[in-house]
Protein backbone atom coordinates (compact mmCIF):
# COMPACT_ATOMS: atom_id res chain seq x y z
CA UNK A 1 0.00 0.00 0.00
CA UNK A 2 2.02 3.29 -1.16
CA UNK A 3 0.97 6.84 -1.35
CA UNK A 4 2.55 9.44 -3.76
CA UNK A 5 4.82 11.72 -2.72
CA UNK A 6 5.65 15.18 -4.57
CA UNK A 7 9.28 16.30 -4.57
CA UNK A 8 9.28 19.36 -5.91
CA UNK A 9 13.39 21.02 -6.72
CA UNK A 10 14.00 24.61 -4.89
CA UNK A 11 16.30 27.21 -5.10
CA UNK A 12 18.17 28.33 -1.34
CA UNK A 13 16.00 31.19 -1.66
CA UNK A 14 13.76 33.18 0.61
CA UNK A 15 10.10 33.23 0.17
CA UNK A 16 10.19 30.01 -2.09
CA UNK A 17 8.13 27.95 0.59
CA UNK A 18 5.81 30.58 1.11
CA UNK A 19 5.43 30.75 -2.58
CA UNK A 20 4.66 26.94 -3.11
CA UNK A 21 2.29 26.44 0.15
CA UNK A 22 -0.22 29.64 -1.10
CA UNK A 23 0.02 28.24 -4.61
CA UNK A 24 -1.49 24.88 -3.03
CA UNK A 25 -4.07 26.79 -0.64
CA UNK A 26 -5.17 29.05 -3.54
CA UNK A 27 -6.48 25.43 -5.05
CA UNK A 28 -7.31 24.01 -2.02
CA UNK A 29 -5.35 21.85 -1.49
CA UNK A 30 -4.35 20.39 1.99
CA UNK A 31 -0.65 18.84 2.76
CA UNK A 32 -0.70 16.02 4.74
CA UNK A 33 2.52 15.79 5.89
CA UNK A 34 6.26 18.17 4.52
CA UNK A 35 9.58 17.88 5.10
CA UNK A 36 12.82 19.57 3.60
CA UNK A 37 16.07 18.85 2.94
CA UNK A 38 18.72 21.41 1.42
CA UNK A 39 22.25 21.50 0.22
CA UNK A 40 24.56 25.01 0.02
CA UNK A 41 22.62 24.81 -3.52
CA UNK A 42 19.01 24.00 -3.40
CA UNK A 43 16.41 22.09 -1.81
CA UNK A 44 14.16 19.71 -2.27
CA UNK A 45 10.52 20.05 -0.29
CA UNK A 46 8.54 16.34 0.02
CA UNK A 47 5.34 16.77 0.66
CA UNK A 48 2.03 14.52 0.83
CA UNK A 49 -0.94 16.29 -0.09
CA UNK A 50 -4.94 15.39 0.38
CA UNK A 51 -4.70 15.73 -3.91
CA UNK A 52 -1.86 14.41 -4.75
CA UNK A 53 -2.61 14.75 -8.95
CA UNK A 54 -3.92 18.01 -8.39
CA UNK A 55 -1.23 19.27 -6.22
CA UNK A 56 1.57 17.78 -8.89
CA UNK A 57 0.05 19.70 -11.88
CA UNK A 58 -0.52 23.17 -10.15
CA UNK A 59 2.73 23.06 -9.35
CA UNK A 60 3.89 22.02 -12.82
CA UNK A 61 1.96 24.67 -14.10
CA UNK A 62 3.42 27.23 -11.77
CA UNK A 63 7.07 26.75 -13.20
CA UNK A 64 8.32 23.69 -10.18
CA UNK A 65 10.20 21.33 -11.10
CA UNK A 66 9.06 17.65 -9.14
CA UNK A 67 9.05 14.15 -9.33
CA UNK A 68 6.35 11.48 -7.62
CA UNK A 69 7.38 8.53 -5.40
CA UNK A 70 5.85 5.87 -3.75
CA UNK A 71 6.02 6.02 -0.28
CA UNK A 72 4.84 4.24 2.70
CA UNK A 73 3.00 5.59 5.64
CA UNK A 74 3.27 3.78 8.70
CA UNK A 75 1.62 3.67 12.01
CA UNK A 76 4.05 3.88 14.65
CA UNK A 77 2.98 3.80 18.58
CA UNK A 78 3.38 7.20 20.17
CA UNK A 79 5.60 5.93 22.98
CA UNK A 80 9.54 5.20 24.17
CA UNK A 81 10.59 2.61 21.83
CA UNK A 82 7.77 2.60 19.02
CA UNK A 83 9.42 3.80 16.34
CA UNK A 84 12.77 1.75 16.75
CA UNK A 85 10.20 -1.32 16.74
CA UNK A 86 9.70 -0.89 13.58
CA UNK A 87 12.63 0.33 12.26
CA UNK A 88 14.68 -3.13 13.83
CA UNK A 89 12.23 -5.21 11.76
CA UNK A 90 13.46 -3.40 8.34
CA UNK A 91 16.75 -3.87 9.85
CA UNK A 92 16.84 -7.03 10.38
CA UNK A 93 15.70 -7.70 6.47
CA UNK A 94 18.60 -5.77 5.70
CA UNK A 95 15.80 -2.83 3.99
CA UNK A 96 17.94 0.62 4.07
CA UNK A 97 15.38 3.62 5.22
CA UNK A 98 16.77 6.24 2.42
CA UNK A 99 15.13 8.80 4.63
CA UNK A 100 11.49 9.15 6.55
CA UNK A 101 9.72 12.35 8.48
CA UNK A 102 6.31 12.37 10.32
CA UNK A 103 2.93 13.14 9.08
CA UNK A 104 0.92 16.04 10.79
CA UNK A 105 -1.97 13.73 11.94
CA UNK A 106 -2.23 10.55 13.83
CA UNK A 107 -4.62 7.37 13.67
CA UNK A 108 -5.32 5.92 17.16
CA UNK A 109 -3.26 7.35 19.13
CA UNK A 110 -0.63 6.53 16.76
CA UNK A 111 2.64 8.49 15.37
CA UNK A 112 2.41 8.38 11.40
CA UNK A 113 6.01 8.29 9.92
CA UNK A 114 6.09 8.31 6.19
CA UNK A 115 9.25 5.38 4.86
CA UNK A 116 11.12 5.77 1.62
CA UNK A 117 12.99 2.63 0.76
CA UNK A 118 13.93 1.25 -2.65
CA UNK A 119 11.15 -1.73 -2.61
CA UNK A 120 7.90 -0.14 -1.28
CA UNK A 121 6.07 -3.57 -2.25
CA UNK A 122 8.95 -5.69 -0.44
CA UNK A 123 8.21 -3.16 2.92
CA UNK A 124 4.52 -3.37 2.84
CA UNK A 125 4.94 -7.30 2.82
CA UNK A 126 7.26 -7.53 5.84
CA UNK A 127 4.97 -4.77 7.49
CA UNK A 128 2.23 -7.16 7.05
CA UNK A 129 4.27 -9.75 8.36
CA UNK A 130 5.00 -8.46 12.02
CA UNK A 131 1.40 -7.12 12.03
CA UNK A 132 1.66 -3.54 11.20
CA UNK A 133 -0.95 -2.86 8.40
CA UNK A 134 0.23 0.50 6.42
CA UNK A 135 -1.30 3.31 6.24
CA UNK A 136 -3.76 3.71 3.60
CA UNK A 137 -3.93 7.14 1.22
CA UNK A 138 -7.99 6.84 2.08
CA UNK A 139 -6.84 6.81 5.90
CA UNK A 140 -4.82 9.98 5.25
CA UNK A 141 -7.80 11.50 3.53
CA UNK A 142 -5.81 11.27 0.19
CA UNK A 143 -7.69 11.63 -2.96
Amino acid sequence: MTIHQISVFLENRAGQLAEITSVLAEHNIDLRAIHIAETKDYGVLRLIADKSQEASAVLLEHGFILSMTPVVAVAVPDKPGGLAAVLQILGRENISVEYMYSVFSRINDRALMIFRVEDTEQLCSLLEENGITPISAQQLSIQ
